[in-house]
């Protein structure tokens, strides 16, 4: 199994860069990088920031693939 997720086209869909959305969740602009390339598994809090940003669920932006 593999987490996943859909956070580059949220993100570009309403006009945020990676260290715009970085600076409002207060992680490094490389960390949400790694989390768009699906490199880093982030935690509940930043899943849940970041889902707050965006006004997704959780579940909208990242996802499991078997």
């Amino acid at each position: 199994m593999k987490l996943s997720n859909n956070l580059k086209k949220y993100r570009k869909n309403i006009g945020l860069t990676q260290a715009e959305l970085a600076e409002l969740v207060k992680v490094s602009r490389k960390t949400i990088n790694t989390l768009e390339n699906g490199l880093y598994v982030p935690s509940t809090m930043l899943s849940l920031s970041i889902a707050k940003i965006l006004n997704l669920t959780v579940e909208d932006i990242f996802f499991i693939e078997l």
